[in-house]
């Protein structure tokens, strides 16, 4: 059983391909038997880590778009060029850090979203550092 922010999941082993081939195609048959998982795979710090929703636009040259889950870990330090989810004056946002000359930017990756410059006036705090973007197609 593995457990993020308090929710106890159970595990989920799913089967396995190891080697897709992107090229000309391989027998699969041979691997039908393996399995993978999930949380091990993606969660390397359960105690630590949450998921979030994500709603909008202004990620999408970092590939974040409208409605994918983001794996957040707690546990991961912030720094300059990570990407982070953060609490901004009663709000959460997605964003990568910048730190520059003792200031912190939040930046959008896509050019219709001004940077946010984080002063002493804002209510701030980095609430995680996103490891894994999960989409669907």
């Amino acid at each position: 059983m593995i457990q993020i922010a308090g929710l106890n999941l159970h595990r989920v082993e799913l089967p396995f391909i190891p080697a897709l081939s992107a090229g000309f195609p391989s027998p699969a048959a041979d691997f039908i038997d393996l399995t993978i998982d999930l949380g091990k795979e993606l969660v390397p710090h359960p105690a630590t880590t949450f998921m979030g929703r994500v709603q909008g636009t202004s990620m999408v040259d970092a590939g974040i778009d409208d409605q994918d889950i983001l794996i957040i870990d707690r546990s991961l330090p912030p720094a300059d060029g990570k990407i982070a989810v953060c609490f901004l004056d009663g709000e959460f946002t997605v964003k990568r850090i910048r730190i520059e000359k003792g200031e912190v930017w939040l930046m959008p990756e896509n050019p219709k979203f001004k940077p946010i410059r984080v002063t002493e006036e804002n209510e701030f705090s980095i609430w995680g550092i996103v490891t894994t973007i999960i989409k669907s197609v």
